[in-house]
């Protein structure tokens, strides 16, 4: 006997099964809870598993940047300060200036003293204690940025040529480290510098001592706008920006690249790790300066709503 089932001999079919809302529930969670083993004890290949889909972990893009917040003025003791988000990385600066003698060999000079600190309370992979390493590549990160990109002429800090310049001492503190520590540094200390108030100071001939007007402020003349876009290498060839902390951790190599309002390449800073091609390199410089227009955008658009009206 050969039986054909028709549209008809449909109907006698046994209706789809319910599932209950509980064993749905307990399944996302097996689920879920497997992801997080695979992730513990796999790291390196469940991050594959995504890169493979040209997608993160977090859900972004390759190519995707986080949420970047920007606030100015946050330390009211300050002469400038700025709080830089980038993700759950967070960064404040403030800037303090005093007075010094310029030195010997550049006496129309004043000084930038850039510092990075990052203490224990960010991260547990710091220590409490003199500056790790990691903070004094940071430092020096800056400084060297600071003084390539000429954000800030020197000659602009002299009051006095010879006699009395302004030093800025620009403290740089990391409250939570999530990867992507340069970024978040040069975003803050750009935004506090274009924060600073300096009053105005004369040298009485007469005495021969300083004279501060603080009713009479001038912001400092902020010459280029270095923004710093930062790079993971994933098994050698593979490109990402804006590393988290976890995707830092496992990477093959980072660059990170400055790039001014220009389009001038101020620095390229890479620690080791896996080479980059020349059209490597080149597609990274590409990304930076589509970077560097969100950034600067971003502060300036700040910057204008904080001007009285």
């Amino acid at each position: 006997l050969l039986l054909h089932c028709t549209s008809r001999a449909h109907s006698f079919c046994p209706p789809p099964v319910r599932t209950h809302p509980c064993r749905v529930h307990c399944w996302t969670s097996h689920r879920r809870t497997m992801a997080t083993g695979f992730k513990t004890v796999e790291p390196l290949e469940y991050y594959r598993t995504f890169l493979k889909e040209n997608c993160r972990p977090d859900g972004r893009e390759l190519g995707g940047f986080r949420t970047t917040t920007v606030n100015i003025g946050s330390i009211t003791t300050a002469d400038g300060s700025a709080l830089v988000k980038i993700g759950n990385t967070t960064v404040i600066c403030g800037i303090k200036a005093e007075f010094a003698a310029p030195p010997i060999d550049t006496p129309g000079q004043g000084y930038i003293v850039p510092n990075v600190d990052l203490p224990p309370l960010c991260s547990s992979r710091f220590r409490s204690g003199p500056p790790g390493e990691d903070a004094q590549v940071a430092s020096q990160f800056i400084a060297d940025v600071i003084e390539n990109s000429q954000m800030l002429l020197k000659e602009d800090l002299c009051i006095s040529n010879g006699k009395l310049v302004w030093v800025l001492y620009c403290d740089i503190l990391c409250l939570d480290y999530d990867g992507n520590l340069l970024d978040a540094c040069m975003c803050s200390l750009l935004a506090a510098l274009k924060n600073v108030q300096l009053p105005l100071v004369k040298i009485n001939e007469a005495t021969g001592l300083a004279e501060v007007n603080v009713k009479q402020k001038c912001p400092l003349k902020i010459s280029k706008h270095p923004v710093a876009t930062s790079f993971a290498v994933f098994d050698n060839t593979l490109l990402i920006v804006d590393p988290t902390g976890e995707e830092e951790n496992l990477a093959t190599g980072s660059v990170t690249v400055v790039i001014d309002e220009e389009k001038r390449l101020c620095s390229v800073h890479k620690p080791g790790g896996s080479a980059l091609s020349a059209e490597k390199l080149q597609d990274c410089i590409s990304r930076a300066i589509t970077r560097h227009t969100e950034v600067k955008t971003l502060i300036d658009e700040l910057m204008k709503s904080m001007q009285p009206k």
